[in-house]
């Protein structure tokens, strides 16, 4: 057995989350006078217990822990490079060379994760251990990028797990050290590779993830994100990040965004059509509900349709119908009071009904649990289920809310890749 397989065994079980406690969302309390329509038989609509975005999601990640624990470095890399090449990504605009990536470094950041939430981070013998492990495959490697992208984001991951999602202010300072210390090493992994040279999205995606441990990446966190995007204009994940970044808690300012947002939407037109200011905003808008108060609602929404209009499976149908209807309600909470923001975060809201009347035709209960989450990967949950079970309220709730009308009068919703049917009762 391989010193990072040995030291990673010993870990519980594969960490799908971390939330302890979970409160399922509970339908609202029918009315004395007025039960609830029977939405087993009057909503049509499939529902998606592990869609095909899980399945391939899961597929490459196993693959890349797979090879790993192996200790196949070789193959990793190959196929790592091979895929990184295509570009390909799944449907939801994940890269398929991440997905290897994240399985091949996932047992480290999990035995991280385990000792800094559930263990006792002053007995860190074990992850010392690991990383070491993990260094010394390096050092085996030195010229290959695929490799150092592995260590780099390893190293950055459990930067993260120190840190957290608090403000620095709230974290205590042994951890905002041990971030700064891991984010350093990281990029000295990083620094002999440059992702433009190499022609690869893969390490230039995780060079422009270590900008948050650079205090001098402001100056260059644009231009860095408009080389990753040209590389790969098709992986939307790239754009999402890059709205991220350019809010003002990390590098930019609401004028900043709005603008990158522009720049990106014109440089891939031919692509996404408006798609990519409505992706460059996406994340932003849940991370910081304020940067509303620029937003170009209509060119937003005109961004949306060209996605959804160009989208092959459900995912993002389901992606922008919680979106628009869980996790915006849920962000215009903390700006209320800016009427510019909210009003603009009203009008996402109103998007909804349309995007599941016109576009949603397979319920994928995962999403919406997610986007209860405010679709952030740092959010603990209890399991797997208890988010399908979630997920799946939450949208009842949803249906009800702009389509109860049709159904207490005993009307059926028929959900059809052709559009919402209404079946009179």
């Amino acid at each position: 057995m391989s010193l990072l397989k040995s030291l990673t065994s010993r870990l519980p079980g594969t960490r799908i989350s971390r939330r302890s406690n979970v409160s399922s969302t509970r339908l609202q309390h029918q009315n004395a006078t007025n039960e609830l329509p029977d939405l087993d038989k009057l909503l049509v609509i499939p529902v998606s217990n592990e869609p095909h975005e899980e399945q391939l999601r899961s597929y490459y990640f196993n693959q890349g822990q797979f090879l790993a624990r192996q200790e196949r470095w070789e193959d990793l890399s190959k196929l790592v490079n091979l895929e990184d090449a295509s570009r390909r990504t799944s449907g939801g605009g994940m890269p398929v060379s991440e997905l290897l990536c994240q399985g091949a470094r996932s047992d480290v950041v999990a035995l991280a994760e385990h000792l800094l939430i559930d263990g006792d981070p002053e007995e860190n013998k074990p992850l010392s251990d690991a990383i070491s492990a993990l260094e010394t495959i390096l050092g085996e490697n030195r010229e290959d990028h695929v490799i150092a992208t592995v260590v780099a984001m390893a190293h950055l991951d459990i930067a993260w797990a120190w840190r957290g999602t608090h403000a620095a202010c709230d974290t205590p300072a042994r951890n905002i050290e041990a971030f700064d210390l891991h984010c350093t090493r990281a990029r000295q992994v990083l620094d002999p590779f440059c992702g433009i040279e190499l022609d690869s999205p893969l390490v230039t995606a995780a060079r422009c993830a270590l900008l948050v441990g650079n205090p001098s990446a402001n100056a260059r966190v644009a231009d860095d994100y408009e080389d990753l995007i040209d590389l790969a204009p098709l992986q939307q994940r790239h754009i999402r990040a890059l709205g991220h970044h350019m809010l003002p808690q990390w590098f930019g300012s609401y004028a900043a965004l709005e603008l990158e947002a522009r720049r990106t939407a014109a440089r891939t037109q031919d692509i996404w059509g408006a798609g990519a200011y409505t992706w460059t905003f996406f994340d932003a808008l849940l991370v910081d509900p304020a940067c509303a108060s620029v937003l170009d609602v209509p060119f937003f929404l005109e961004g949306l349709r060209d996605i959804l209009e160009r989208s092959k499976d459900q995912h993002n149908a389901n992606l922008f119908a919680s979106f628009a209807a869980v996790s915006i309600p849920n962000a215009a909470r903390l700006c209320a009071d800016d009427l510019a923001a909210s009003g603009a975060l009203d009008q996402i809201q109103k998007a909804a009904q349309w995007i599941m009347s016109e576009h949603l035709h397979e319920l994928h209960p995962l999403i919406w649990g997610h986007a209860m989450e405010g679709f952030d990967n740092q959010a603990r949950i209890a399991s797997i289920d208890a988010l399908f079970k979630q997920g799946r309220e939450k949208a009842n709730q949803v249906f009800m809310r702009f389509f109860g009308e049709q159904m207490q009068k005993g009307n059926a919703l028929i959900f059809t890749p052709q559009g919402l049917y209404v079946q009179q009762a």
